[in-house]
């Protein structure tokens, strides 16, 4: 069995007739004929009822119809889909993306990819960086948005492309250290920053450095610019866990600028005086991996990269 036997089927089927199905095909009867044959031989069943004057499709023939004209329309696809693929205008791409992308540069980036390549179908992983190294290494994810460094003993297998560099802010209950009559959720007021040394007796809330080893160390060089060791009050692993246990007065939080889109009622964001410390978020994908895919998805995020007040792109 071949398309073009299904072919013939389709048409002695519409033609209810082998002299005007073959005229039809550009071919002579008796081949028709014989391929039809073949094909009822090959499904194990009739298709059609012949008579002298006419041809008619069995039970079995009218439930397959369209069936086969399906499996013809596929085939015809086939070439424009390989196409597709090809230039990775159809396919899919699964993504990780740490919890604080998802309050700055994961939107639009997913927004614009999804206009210029509405036929890919994207699967989205909320994880940490560790995590994310451990799901593009085992071939679970093919990209991730991540925050640096890339561990060296992956260093010769994964790719890394910066995106953006944002400054930390302090997420701080709300009513300490605001000026009056300030709002009391995501209040960033421009001349309004404040001392982290204000807050160095307040309980830091903060990822485990087991699952963000970078960000951890990042904080922890913020209070030790100044010469101050942080008490660690909690720890939390999602972003918005580590806000929501600000906004309960336990503590207070460094965290990315972009962070300022999660308002949560209680909660207020400073600007810090003395850190110019910048966290840095970018792609990494397996060098030897780049899909058609994978490479429309670079090209667009290297044309979205967002840069919030007081942050740079990274190059």
């Amino acid at each position: 069995m071949d398309l073009r036997q299904l072919r013939y089927f389709v048409a002695v089927a519409e033609e209810r007739h082998f002299g005007r199905a073959a005229q039809r095909l550009s071919m002579t009867q008796p081949p028709l004929s014989q391929q039809i044959r073949a094909l009822e031989a090959s499904l194990g069943a009739p298709l059609f009822v012949r008579t002298n004057r006419s041809v008619e499709l069995t039970a079995v023939g009218r439930q397959l119809l369209p069936e086969v004209r399906r499996i013809l329309a596929d085939a015809e696809a086939l070439p424009a889909f390989a196409q597709g693929l090809a230039h990775g205008e159809v396919g899919t791409l699964s993504l990780g993306f740490v919890s604080t992308a998802d309050y700055g540069i994961l939107p639009p980036l997913l927004r614009e990819f999804g206009e210029r390549y509405p036929r890919v179908r994207l699967q989205l992983l909320e994880a940490t960086s560790d995590v994310q190294v451990e799901a593009l290494m085992d071939g679970r994810i093919d990209a991730g948005l991540f925050i640096p460094p890339v561990p060296a003993r992956y260093a010769n297998e994964l790719s890394y492309l910066p995106i953006v560099r944002e400054p930390l802010m302090l997420a701080v209950p709300a009513g300490r250290g605001m000026r009056a009559g300030a709002d009391s959720v995501g209040d960033t007021g421009p001349g309004d920053p404040v001392s982290l040394a204000d807050f160095a007796d307040e309980p830091l809330v903060i990822f485990p450095r087991r699952v963000a080893p970078a960000f951890y160390d990042i904080i922890m060089g913020c209070y030790a610019a100044l010469g101050l060791t942080p008490r660690v009050g909690q720890e939390a692993i999602q972003m918005q866990t580590i806000v929501s246990l600000v906004s309960a007065g336990m503590g207070v939080a460094l965290v990315p600028q972009s962070l300022c889109h999660l308002r949560r009622t209680g909660v207020a964001y400073r600007a810090l005086i003395e850190t110019s410390t910048l966290i840095e978020t970018g792609l990494l994908w397996r060098t030897a991996e780049v899909t058609p895919v994978l490479k429309g998805f670079l090209e667009t995020a290297r044309g979205v990269a967002h840069t919030p007040p007081g942050a740079t792109l990274a190059n």
